[in-house]
């Protein structure tokens, strides 16, 4: 497979559009040292004039100017010029714009004024090199066209060279094969590219798209879903949270079960405006329909639609289990953080009422193969309060407490009188402990 990160010889156009003279001198100042020619424009107009007369490879817009406002810039450039990479640049919250610039101008990312220094370098880097890699794979593409039209010319003469010529013929399909996969598997990669994007919006304790990633993966190895729904169930996890972008970064951080009133109708819109900014994008419309529905529960209880039972998609009851899993732990959804016994103890205990109970154990046993410190696989781990252990007890793994302070080491068995000490420790602090205990098998 050829590499397709940009070479240091390779230099972008970069077009920087902004009524105000002194944001412009900014940016050029920002840019000047970055291997990029740059163009200026003061308004909407001239940027189109140089775009007629410059090849430009990326346009970064402010969203508010007169006469023509970024978002009617970006839409008129993606009409014009649908591989220029666009960015907004916007001073304040402004939905319907934003949503315009998405939806008409398709944009690739959005920028808050002021802006970070080392965030926008990134965008652009970032930006670029997707624009070099898309680049990169019309280009094959083409190729794949190309002998792909050969090949059937060939087929027209096949008769006279049938036994001389099958076997390079086979060779030569099998590549075409590898090549079309190779491309499918492009759209994956972008978007999980993109959801690294979505994660910098969140604070570095409460990031989920990466580990959401990687467990959905392992579900889909281990044939928890049908193989026809992989390849959309992991490009919905990767941009899940892709409707949150517009929440401020106090209601990113909130758990859901501690949002205020005046949020939680945000909250349930989230998997709706998900889909919605994705279902313009052809190849993302199937992953856009799983992820409207990974908030459904199986009681019939969750949004956006109440879908029931077998109703809701295979691919969104895994993806709900998922992200539940890896959000209990973040602290996301509610006040404190899980360890992962606790989380999977939480799910198996909404079996049938949030979750499919069938998806379950498969569930807990891809943890457990994937994560090292799962405890619960064994069927003779159990979860128990303080009042209900017993003397004669292991513990199964260490028990920290709230402040993280090491109470017991895993593998110490319980006395009496110890399990009286963690009851009179859990009502000096005020917390709630769940010990993980391996119990004796019964004959």
């Amino acid at each position: 497979m050829e590499d397709n990160t940009p070479t240091d010889a390779t230099r972008f156009t970069v077009l920087l559009v902004d009524d105000e003279v002194f944001i412009l001198n900014s940016l050029k100042r920002l840019l000047r040292s970055q291997p990029y020619d740059l163009l200026l424009a003061e308004s909407g107009e001239q940027a189109l004039e140089l775009l007629a007369s410059h090849p430009v490879d990326l346009v970064v817009s402010d969203a508010r100017m007169p006469s023509m406002d970024g978002a009617t810039l970006l839409a008129e450039i993606y009409r014009r010029h649908p591989q220029t990479i666009r960015i907004l640049l916007t001073g304040y919250t402004d939905m319907p714009t934003l949503i315009k610039a998405i939806n008409e101008g398709r944009i690739y990312r959005y920028l808050s004024k002021p802006w970070d220094d080392a965030e926008l370098l990134s965008t652009l880097e970032q930006s670029l090199a997707h624009l070099h890699s898309e680049r990169e794979r019309q280009r094959l593409e083409k190729v794949t066209r190309q002998q792909k039209a050969a090949l059937e010319q060939l087929n027209a003469t096949l008769e006279k060279r049938v036994e001389s010529r099958t076997a390079e013929l086979q060779q030569t399909a099998d590549m075409l094969d590898l090549a079309y996969a190779e491309l499918k598997r492009s759209y994956v990669v972008s978007t999980e590219v993109f959801s690294l994007l979505v994660n910098q919006r969140l604070p570095q304790g409460k990031q989920t798209n990466q580990a959401l990633n990687e467990l959905v993966r392992a579900c889909c190895n281990a044939g928890l879903v049908e193989s026809s729904l992989e390849h959309d169930l992991i490009m919905a996890a990767a941009l899940y949270n892709v409707g949150k972008l517009g929440w401020s970064d106090s209601m990113l951080a909130r758990p859901s079960d501690l949002m205020h009133h005046h949020e939680r109708d945000t909250f349930r819109a989230y998997p709706e405006t998900s889909e919605s900014l994705l279902m313009s994008l052809e190849p993302m419309q199937d992953a856009a329909r799983l992820i409207r529905h990974h908030q459904e529960r199986w009681d019939g209880s969750g949004f956006p639609d109440h879908l029931k039972g077998s109703a809701i998609p295979q691919g969104s009851r895994l993806l709900k289990l998922a992200v539940d899993f890896v959000e209990l732990q973040r602290g996301l959804v509610l006040e404190r953080n899980m360890n992962r016994d606790e989380a999977l103890m939480f799910i198996r205990k909404y079996a049938g009422r949030l979750y499919d109970p069938d998806m379950i154990e498969p569930f807990v046993q891809v943890c457990a193969s994937y994560l090292t410190d799962i405890t619960l696989a064994d069927p003779r781990v159990r979860g128990l309060g303080t009042r209900d252990l017993e003397g004669g007890m292991v513990l199964a793994r260490n028990l920290n407490a709230d402040n993280g302070m090491l109470l017991l080491n895993a593998g110490k068995a319980l006395t009496p009188v110890l399990v009286e000490k963690l009851i009179a420790f859990e009502a000096m602090e005020g917390a709630r402990y769940t010990v993980f205990v391996r119990v004796a098998e019964t004959a």
